[in-house]
């Protein structure tokens, strides 16, 4: 597992990339690197208000929310704080669903979107604070319809 990753600022992401090295180009609102497990997997995180945010320091960068790699292989999830890598546990199906669900209402309330996308009753069971999280969802769905 990949530790840190330094910070380089470019305008285009080079097309081989360094495994420890956070490509990131403001001109084209993206974070690019390896992902962190050592897998080869080319993560490319859009810089938007309903994506990823990048906070520069002038020495280190941190990059939010997590990445989570679900649909590959992998399946690996991690943040990158301060130019260090933090592991997170792998994240249950229902977790991911919740996450999903929260980026789309995010994007829904940011865009102005009339129509919520619909998610089946089975593909989201939440539990404890995801169900909170869930919650909070459902009520930014309310006020978005009216």
């Amino acid at each position: 597992m990949q530790k840190r990753l330094e910070p380089q600022f470019v305008e285009f992401v080079p097309e081989t990339l360094d495994p420890s090295t956070l490509y990131v180009s403001m001109t084209y609102g993206t974070a690019s690197h390896l992902c962190c497990c050592g897998c080869g997997l080319k993560v490319v995180t859009p810089l938007t208000p309903t994506d990823w945010s990048l906070w520069f320091d002038g020495d280190t960068v941190s990059l939010s929310p997590s990445i989570g790699n679900w649909d590959q292989p992998c399946r690996s999830h991690y943040v990158i704080e301060r130019n260090k890598v933090v592991p997170y546990r792998p994240c249950t199906e229902e977790e991911i669903a919740a996450s999903r669900m929260a980026r789309s209402a995010a994007r829904a309330r940011y865009f102005g979107t009339e129509k919520p996308p619909t998610v089946t009753e089975t593909a989201v069971r939440p539990t404890g604070w995801w169900t909170n999280l869930m919650r909070a969802a459902r009520d930014v769905w309310k006020n978005l319809l009216g």
